[in-house]
């Protein structure tokens, strides 16, 4: 497969898949905009690889596609038409080799049944499969300030956290509790409510709780957006505000993410978009 071809590919990827990410692509430079559909290509499969049903040994295929990373890194790429476009963009943005690692390991930590203790260990997981993604995405965007890493790693636990609130119930009913033990017994959280239809007032008080501690992480990132190259940043202030949104939109329905599942629908992403562009 040409470089063409594979960057075509990871394009078509994220633009079908991409829920949140691909509109902020889109206020960034053609090459921009390639790279990222190219991470994002990686990501999407090193996600499916943990949840996608059909894959008998879920972890030997994650074993493979570690060993075919570092193939492809060290410039012997299996056939696989994500390669090509990824090691061009990981060699071009100079991304450092160690976030797709990590972010390997934080797919292989979802393959068991997870029941985290406490905020730190949530942090941990958050760091490995969403922070390593805005330290790699920030690459791309272009930065000189080092200060920049450590806001980047905060902004993806915001995000995470995110998504957690989000998926609460999804995940509960795979057996996957990230809502931290010492929350749950905080205020009184049986984490058997969390695969329920019905939202118990403690429940919605804890969950108001996680959402302002994401809040805070998204405070604290702020500066990042005058950290990046000036060409990158309204992508970057689109991107937040989609996932802030989403936030937004949780705290909105009071919380009741257990009966459906909340999201930001595509007119008022456009609207991000333009509201940044301009």
């Amino acid at each position: 497969m040409t470089l063409a071809e594979s960057y075509a590919f990871c394009e078509r990827v994220a633009r079908t898949q991409a829920k949140n990410f691909y509109y902020s692509f889109l206020l960034l430079s053609r090459p921009q905009r390639q790279a990222m559909c190219a991470i994002y290509a990686f990501m999407r499969y090193c996600d499916d690889l943990s949840d996608a049903e059909g894959i008998s040994d879920r972890a030997g295929a994650i074993a493979r596609w570690q060993a075919d990373l570092d193939a492809a890194l060290a410039g012997n790429a299996p056939e696989n038409p994500v390669w090509p476009a990824f090691a061009d963009a990981v060699a071009r943005y100079r991304i450092p080799h160690e976030y797709f690692r990590a972010m390997i390991r934080g797919v292989s930590s979802d393959l068991e049944p997870r029941h985290v203790q406490t905020f730190q260990e949530l942090y941990d997981y958050c760091y490995h499969v969403a922070s390593v993604v805005g330290l790699t995405i920030i690459h791309i965007f272009g930065f000189n300030d080092p200060r920049a890493l450590e806001l980047a790693e905060r902004c993806g636990v915001a995000f995470q956290l995110t998504n957690i609130l989000r998926d609460v119930r999804e995940d509960a009913e795979h057996g996957r509790v990230y809502l931290p033990a010492e929350d749950l017994e905080r205020f009184g959280v049986n984490p058997k409510e969390l695969a329920g239809a019905t939202l118990s007032p403690a429940l919605r008080k804890l969950l108001e709780f996680e959402a302002e501690r994401a809040r805070a992480y998204y405070r604290e990132s702020e500066p990042l957006m005058e950290m990046v190259d000036s060409g990158s940043r309204a992508s970057l202030k689109a991107l937040i505000g989609i996932y802030s949104r989403l936030l937004d939109r949780i705290s909105s329905s009071g919380y009741e993410v257990l009966r459906e599942r909340v999201r930001v629908p595509a007119w008022e992403k456009l609207w991000i978009l333009a509201r940044c562009a301009i």
